[in-house]
Order: structure tokens, then sequence, then C-alpha cells
């Protein structure tokens, strides 16, 4: 998941990279800054969130397709594209970094006409349990929710 930084005095791309454990590349390709105008004092950036606990970094590796990564990690490939913003068959290049879900959570991806009782019925929960661990509830097409997988 994603949060917004305001760029402050002395910032630069190598100290916000750093910060946030991205390449400088990845940081240049979600905000789009195409020229060094585009990076001034109080410019909102897109940055990864810190310890994200739904989710870990994945640095792709020569050689890596979506589909083995997916595999690798029990995920299923669309699900995984679709976290990322990009299409299964979307070619991946080393060094890229992705987000992978952890295996603790359950994922599901709103589709058009969905409603809380089928999502709640998706997972499995009960309206209660759904609306406690996803507090901003759209249901438009696209909105992640995210349940902690019970361990009996």
């Amino acid at each position: 998941m994603f949060e917004s930084y305001e760029i402050k005095n002395g910032d630069t791309l190598d100290s916000i990279s750093n910060r946030y454990n991205i390449s400088k590349d990845y940081l240049i390709d979600i905000n789009n800054l195409y020229y060094y105008d585009d990076f001034k004092v109080g410019r909102e950036l897109i940055v990864p969130k810190i310890n994200d606990v739904y989710f870990d970094v994945y640095k792709i590796e020569k050689g890596d397709t979506l589909y083995e990564i997916a595999k690798k990690y029990n995920v299923n490939p669309n699900l995984l594209a679709a976290l990322n913003g990009i299409n299964k068959d979307d070619y991946i290049y080393p060094n890229q970094e992705i987000m992978v879900p952890k295996s603790t959570y359950s994922y599901y991806i709103s589709a058009e006409g969905d409603t809380l009782d089928m999502v709640t019925n998706i997972f499995g929960t009960t309206s209660k349990n759904f609306l406690e661990q996803n507090k901003t509830i759209y249901l438009l097409p696209e909105q992640l929710f995210v349940i902690k997988k019970k361990y009996e």
C-alpha cells in the first residue's frame, strides 16, 4: 500500500528512496517525475507505507515472471497483478519492486455489483468482523478488502 509524502527542504530523490527502501527509479516511475522541476519542496509524492502489515516488497530478479512469483508466494496471479497496477501478461523488469500479499491475510478486490453480504460471504466472516477490519468501504469496483486469516 502507499501513502503520501511531502517533499521537504533538503530532500533528494536518493534520501527519500533510502528512507522508504525503494530504488530511485521506482520512486520516479510511481510519481511520473519526468523533469527535475517536478521535484520541488511542497510537492506530494506517492511512497510505500513503511512496515506495511498486509504486504511484503519483492524485488524482481532476472528471469522472474509474475506467474512464478505468484506460485512461489501461493497467491493468485490476477490478484498479484491487480495489487501492483499491472496486467498479468505485462513484462516485469529486474530490480523492479512489487507488493506481495502476506500469507496471514485473505484479500479480495471488489467488482461491479458487489454487496456487503456478497463480500462477507467470500471471506466467510460476519459483517461486524468485516467492518472492524476494513474501515473505509465504498463497494466500488477495484477496492481492496483484507481480512486476517483464522488459524485453528
